[in-house]
């Protein structure tokens, strides 16, 4: 028996505060397990998707979602305190690499006191807060407690160099691995086509999006209806929202009908002739799966003046994640004082039917692929970035650094 001394296993600790962290940090454990070639020990903060893959968080991530401009002050001492106790577990476990994933207004503070406390743990941060958007000062001050940054948009890089923030690199989006619930089979591209139109109507996964947004949807989608006739109209909406919706769509001119589960609205993308849909991540969801669409959105004043001064300032280009991944503002915004019902339906009837308005999205769309498209799948080549960053941060002999930049 070879008495030499066994390496210890290599240590990863995750933190994830919300669901969508939750799922990327779930499909990154998977791929670190099958990217290791050797015992690896796992442990961190997330929920119910992380503790599938085989970590137990220490405590409920459920309440920490309310950090940002919706956090309500009576439960600020818990969510200090479970930052401090995150920090702590971290030090206390001294991992070989830290990833902290997206919400930021958490991650980054449990980020800058194991940095303070343990500065030899190298962190990195999968997904980049909008630098590129807002406070762009954040990416510089990254710098103090991010050793590299692991971005799901393919722009993302340059704007870190541009501001002076940590190395980063673009590993995909992880709706790339989901591509073929969004692409339709021969009968849903032939459904497409037909008739009656199927419209998608997609008014944010928010409640205040959804204060802010139903009413002027709905009256978009009646004057849409005035001019082209009838309509099939899908409305999906997370199953917390869903009794609100239908209460506000039941005066609706085309009663749409509402959808909770994730197989049902793939299956409504795969169909769509159309979409009217809020900002965000839904419109790149929606051109993915090629579907034409018109964004629209009403935010508050403060997130107005913000929107305003990255304009003025020629940071953002578009607030339609679509139109800034292609490079190209395909997709048609109509924000505050321009979402309204006339100017809306103005911009949807034209996607109806092969015109000019449509075909420059859909051949916008089909680039997609070779823009967000790597050799690697987005968790495959997170985790080996994440691998190779640990093993040189303990000493073990380097490999080839994946995507360092």
């Amino acid at each position: 028996m070879n008495g030499a001394p066994q390496p210890r296993p290599l240590s990863i600790y995750l933190v994830a505060a919300e669901e969508s962290g939750d799922a990327l940090g779930a499909a990154l454990i998977r791929a670190l397990v099958a990217g290791a070639g050797r015992a690896l020990t796992l442990a961190g903060v997330g929920g119910r998707a992380m503790a599938e893959a085989g970590i137990v968080s220490p405590f409920p991530i459920d309440d920490l979602a309310i950090i940002g401009f919706s956090a309500i002050p009576a439960r600020l001492p818990m969510i200090l305190r479970r930052i401090r106790e995150t920090a702590d577990a971290v030090v206390a476990a001294r991992p070989d690499a830290l990833v902290i994933i997206d919400s930021p207004d958490f991650t980054h503070r449990v980020a800058r006191r194991v940095r303070a406390r343990a500065p030899a743990i190298p962190i990195l941060d999968y997904v980049s807060p909008s630098v590129w958007a807002w406070r762009p000062g954040r990416a510089r001050a990254m710098r103090a407690y991010v050793d590299r940054v692991l971005a799901i948009l393919p722009f993302e890089p340059a704007a870190h160099q541009r501001l002076g923030g940590p190395p980063c690199v673009y590993v995909g989006h992880p709706l790339i691995e989901c591509r073929s619930e969004l692409r339709p089979d021969k009968g849903e591209a032939e459904r497409r086509r037909a008739d009656p139109p199927l419209v998608l109507a997609l008014p944010g996964s928010r409640s205040g999006e959804i204060r802010r947004l139903l009413s002027v949807f709905g009256a978009a989608i009646a004057q849409v209806s005035a001019r082209i006739g009838p309509m099939e109209l899908v409305l999906p909406t997370p199953p917390h929202l869903a009794a609100d919706v239908r209460a506000g769509v039941a005066g609706w001119a085309v009663t749409p009908r509402v959808v909770t589960e994730p197989a049902e609205k793939w299956a409504a993308f795969r169909s769509a002739r159309a979409a009217l849909a809020a900002s965000g991540t839904v419109t790149l969801e929606l051109a993915l799966a090629g579907v034409p669409t018109v964004a629209a959105y009403r935010v508050t004043l403060i997130e107005e003046l913000i929107v305003r001064a990255a304009r003025i300032n020629k940071r953002l280009s578009s607030v339609i994640l679509a139109n800034l991944v292609i490079g190209d503002n395909v997709v048609p915004e109509l924000l505050q004082r321009d979402c309204t019902p006339q100017r809306i339906a103005d911009a949807l009837v034209p996607l109806m039917s092969d015109t000019p308005e449509r075909l420059r999205q859909t051949d916008a769309f089909a680039r997609l692929d070779r823009i967000m498209t790597l050799d690697m799948t987005p968790s495959a080549k997170a985790a080996a970035i994440v691998l190779d960053v640990a093993r040189r941060g303990r000493g073990d002999p380097a490999g080839t650094m994946t995507g360092s930049s």
